[in-house]
């Protein structure tokens, strides 16, 4: 019988990486797992995590507005960023070295460096070579930058959280959650912000309802927001550090700092994939099927790599079964339906289930309920924002196929609600709920009339 170094080897200390790992110790593997940067992976370090608390340091600016509503006088507050980055980094580091105390101590060895496939079972990571039955990727992916003169003056998400100062005036480009999140919190503390968008819409594939009404907030938030964009054609530097973006339009125009969030791709280069013979796709994503497996039987991926449901949750939830199945002789699959989402934008946007134009390709006659209005904390504080709640019924069944809100704490509502609608929750269950008074998430139980059908 063929001796290997390990049972299993984890190519990845992000999330899907680091919960396999872990697992797989805890169900008497001999695991090691590999990380050339730091653990976490992209949440912790530059991703949700970090992105979580700038969005809370936005937050402050706009309650320190609003107390005045409420009989606060604050004075004229200020804000250090430097302060804010510097506190950021030592959560970070705080949760990094957790993340390692977890893994040393459920048993995996862990490994620093990049690692390469040499053949089906053997891995180099710098000088050392190791042997494993069993090996799984799961190496994430990378923010996409373009190619054209002067890119390389601009940033990507990864560095936005490093930069030192914040700028008085900025261009982001894309219309997805990443340049939004990060839109919103530079306008927030400060920042004149200007998002480049090529399509007609932001935020595609969402509800269509809530993409008219993040743009309308981002506009009444101060936003300069220019859909169907023209495209730059260079970036240029002066020497004072400022960037003259050149369209595509001839249009010219200065910024302090320029982001690209325009997709990721996943990190699958110099891995070694063709020594083994690794399918991957047109763009670069891992093939698996549903058990994860690669076309190499023992190597398999999971999470961003494979770049079908990029979601931290998304990637443990994979890591987990994974490691259940392979070495708990367990048959367990994830759900991908129903699966609850967020946008930290401000206002941020919860979604869970199927949108409106989905669930009519699906499903057929719908019921569509919505409301929307200003929250009870802004009717003293005089903030001009918006809610607005959205269910898509089944009109046969009175299933709940969607839910969709824009809203404040609209993460935290979506939560509980997710768990409801994975339970095949009705129209019905909803209206014989008994709503939290005065809330804003019991407009989801008291949505008698509907507002159109399909």
């Amino acid at each position: 019988m063929t001796q290997y170094d390990f049972d299993y080897f984890v190519i990845g200390g992000g999330s899907g990486g680091v919960r396999s790992a872990r697992i797989a110790a805890s169900h008497g593997a001999k695991v090691a797992l590999v990380e050339e940067k730091h653990l976490g992976g992209t949440c912790v370090n530059v991703g949700c995590v970090p992105k979580k608390l700038l969005a809370y340091a936005g937050h402050f600016a706009h309650d320190f507005e609003d107390a005045k509503g409420f009989g606060w006088d604050v004075g004229t507050p200020t804000h250090d960023w430097a302060r804010l980055i510097d506190n950021k980094n030592t959560e970070i580091a705080r949760l990094n070295g957790i993340y390692e105390k977890m893994l040393v101590n459920g048993g995996v060895e862990v490994l620093r460096g990049r690692a390469i496939l040499v053949d089906d079972h053997t891995i180099d990571v710098g000088p050392d070579r190791y042997t494993a039955d069993k090996i799984l990727i799961a190496t994430g992916g990378y923010p996409n930058k373009p190619d054209h003169p002067g890119a390389e003056h601009a940033i990507v998400s990864d560095d936005f959280f490093y930069i030192k100062e914040r700028p008085e005036k900025a261009l982001l480009i894309g219309g997805g959650y990443i340049s939004l999140e990060f839109a919103c919190i530079l306008q927030s503390l400060g920042t004149e912000v200007t998002v480049f968008h090529r399509g007609d819409k932001l935020l595609r594939g969402f509800d269509e309802d809530m993409r008219d009404a993040i743009a309308e907030e981002l506009i009444k938030q101060g936003i300069n927001l220019v859909l169907n964009s023209p495209g730059i054609l260079s970036i240029e530097k002066d020497v004072n550090g400022q960037l003259m973006v050149n369209t595509n339009r001839g249009e010219q125009e200065c910024y302090d700092e320029v982001l690209y969030g325009i997709g990721r791709t996943p990190h699958t280069e110099g891995l070694g994939l063709e020594t083994t013979g690794i399918d991957t796709n047109a763009e670069g994503a891992i093939i698996v099927n549903d058990n994860y497996q690669t076309s190499v039987p023992n190597i398999y991926a999971l999470g961003d790599v494979t770049n079908r449901l990029n979601l931290t949750p998304v990637a443990l939830a994979e890591g987990h079964v994974l490691a259940d199945n392979l070495f708990n002789k367990q048959n367990r699959s994830v759900s991908y339906e129903n699966i609850p989402t967020a946008i930290f934008t401000t206002p941020p946007i919860s979604t869970c289930g199927l949108t409106e134009a989905e669930a009519q390709e699906k499903h057929g006659k719908l019921r569509i309920y919505t409301s929307s209005f200003r929250p009870m904390k802004y009717t003293l504080s005089g903030r001009d924002e918006k809610t607005l709640f959205k269910l898509i019924v089944e009109d046969k069944t009175d299933k709940v196929l969607g839910c969709h809100f824009m809203g404040l704490d609209a993460p935290e509502m979506m939560q509980a609600i997710a768990i409801a609608m994975k339970m095949g929750a009705t129209k019905a269950d909803f209206d014989a709920t008994i709503g939290i008074h005065p809330t804003a998430a019991e407009e989801f139980v008291t949505l008698r009339n509907a507002t159109r059908t399909t």
